[in-house]
């Protein structure tokens, strides 16, 4: 079954990682690009999470449509 959430979501996150991994490869970084990939990782973080939050709602019988996108400060804060 098709979910047109998820695969906006993924397809942001594929777009999000090729800009994070085009950043990376770049033998010198400015100041400019570190922050905006300090963004990109802190943005794919949330994006993760949110999947997660769909995924364990619809294995708990919970409608996924309810999980959020969460604030830096607790996705950024998980111990693993």
């Amino acid at each position: 079954m098709d979910n047109p959430g998820n695969d906006a979501a993924l397809g942001h996150i594929q777009k999000l990682a090729a800009e994070e991994h085009r950043l990376l490869e770049q033998k010198t970084r400015t100041q400019d690009d570190e922050k905006r990939l300090q963004k990109i990782q802190v943005q794919l973080d949330q994006c993760w999470d949110l999947l997660r939050q769909r995924r364990a709602a619809r294995e708990t019988g919970h409608d996924p449509k309810d999980a959020h996108l969460r604030p830096p400060g607790v996705v950024e804060n998980y111990e693993g």
